[in-house]
């Protein structure tokens, strides 16, 4: 896939109000999420280097016991195995989220 549209992408939901969209190549990925207000990322790790940024409302952010409000803009670089969570606030919030190594999981 050398063009895409992010809207023409598929579209996964991940959890509830959760919804992600990928394109990826064999070294790196880009997801596209959208979240209903309040929704929860559970705590959670993995072994992919992840960064993100907010481009759409705004999210209290957790990595690796250091809580900060995220906006529009605001980014976060999150290393292997670092636990970290998220909490969307009172608005329809969007993310975009870089990897390294792709996430298998993730390729629909």
């Amino acid at each position: 896939m050398a063009y895409f549209s992010i809207g023409e992408l598929p579209s996964t939901p991940m959890l509830p109000g959760i919804e992600r969209r990928a394109a990826w190549l064999e070294g790196v990925m880009l997801t596209f999420f959208v979240f209903q207000p309040r929704s929860i990322v559970p705590e959670h790790q993995h072994p992919n280097e992840q960064i993100t940024i907010v481009t759409r409302g705004a999210m209290q952010f957790t990595l690796a016991g250091e809580t900060r409000i995220l906006r529009k803009g605001d980014g976060v670089s999150i290393p292997p195995d670092v636990p970290h969570s998220a909490l969307v606030l009172h608005q329809l919030t969007e993310a975009y989220d870089a990897w390294s190594p792709p996430r298998d999981d993730y390729k629909v």
